[in-house]
C-alpha cells in the first residue's frame, strides 16, 4: 500500500484490490493497516492521491447466475478533506448529495436491483450494511 501510494503521488495511475464490504470501509481499511503514528501521513497522502473506490458484492439473479451491486465513491475536495481530517464516518453524506458526480451508496443499487426484479429482497438484505436503510427504501417492516 505504502508504494502503491507513493507511485499515485508520483502521478501513476494505480489500481489495487482490498477485501472490503463498502467503500468508506476500503478507505478506513487502508489508513488502519498503518502503524497509529504513521496514519495522519497517510490520511494526508491517500487524501491527495485517491480518485474514487469501487466496491462490489455479488448476488444471485433471480433468473440465474451472479450480479454485481457496486458502491461507488467518487473522490472530490469534500472527501479528501473528510480522508485528511479522520472523518471517513462523514463520507456517505458526501456521496448522498454526489450522486450527479457518480456516487452510489451500496443501498441504493442494492434497491434498484430489487425493484427491477433482478434479485429478491431477502438476498439484497441479506449483503446490506445499513439493513433498516434498505428495508424501508424496499417497503420491507425494519429488520429487529
Amino acid at each position: 500500500i505504502s508504494l502503491a501510494m507513493e507511485t499515485a503521488n508520483t502521478g501513476h495511475l494505480v489500481f489495487g484490490t482490498l477485501h472490503t464490504a463498502t467503500a468508506i470501509s476500503t478507505v478506513d481499511r487502508i489508513i488502519n493497516i498503518f502503524p497509529p503514528e504513521e496514519q495522519s501521513q497517510v490520511r494526508a497522502t491517500l487524501g491527495e492521491v485517491l480518485k474514487g473506490v469501487v466496491a462490489q458484492t455479488l448476488l444471485r439473479r433471480i433468473q440465474g447466475g451472479r450480479v454485481a451491486a457496486l458502491e461507488i465513491l467518487v473522490c472530490n475536495y469534500a472527501v479528501q478533506s473528510l480522508i485528511r481530517e479522520g472523518k471517513t464516518h462523514q463520507i456517505t453524506n458526501v456521496m448522498q448529495t454526489g450522486r450527479q458526480h457518480g456516487n452510489m451508496l451500496l443501498n441504493e443499487e442494492l434497491a434498484k436491483l430489487v425493484q427491477s426484479r433482478t434479485v429478491t429482497a431477502e438476498d439484497a438484505m441479506s449483503k446490506a450494511i445499513d439493513k433498516a436503510g434498505l428495508a424501508k427504501r424496499i417497503g420491507l417492516p425494519p429488520p429487529r
